[in-house]
């Protein structure tokens, strides 16, 4: 199952972008400690993509019976570097909120836009397994 949706160039995008992912994540049965992790990963790239990257932008969600992995994709060539942690800094940390939970599975790669496929950007994404709070694996809904 795959899912992407074209995101606004102004600060209620994170917001939209968080309600989506609240919405499809809830929405498969899947746990609410993976969905808050998912939605809180999520602003973070959104707002990176906002803070440093090119418009478009576009929020992508693939499912399948093992991991979900959002992608945020953005038209700036230049890929996110994390900062240095800096305890009284206001920003800087998103890139460390989402590889620690993710537990590393993210990153950033060009990319072409579904929703623009004749543009190239780059793709900032992350992955979690896709487990029941019992750690069954929840079965891809029907018809979706």
């Amino acid at each position: 199952m795959q899912y992407v949706w074209p995101l606004g160039e102004d600060a209620r995008t994170v917001r939209h972008a968080r309600t989506i992912i609240r919405d499809e994540l809830s929405a498969l049965g899947l746990s609410p400690d993976l969905v808050d992790d998912a939605v809180l990963m999520v602003s973070e790239l959104v707002t990176n993509a906002l803070m440093y990257g090119e418009a478009p932008y576009e929020l992508g969600l693939h499912v399948d019976a093992r991991e979900v992995m959002c992608v945020v994709v953005d038209g700036s060539p230049l890929l996110p570097e994390p900062a240095e942690p800096d305890a009284t800094a206001e920003h800087g940390r998103g890139l460390s909120i989402v590889a620690r939970l993710s537990d590393g599975f993210h990153g950033c790669h060009p990319q072409r836009y579904v929703t623009h496929p004749h543009l190239v950007g780059k793709a900032t994404w992350f992955a979690l397994p896709r487990q029941g709070s019992a750690g069954n694996v929840v079965p891809i809904r029907s018809g979706v």
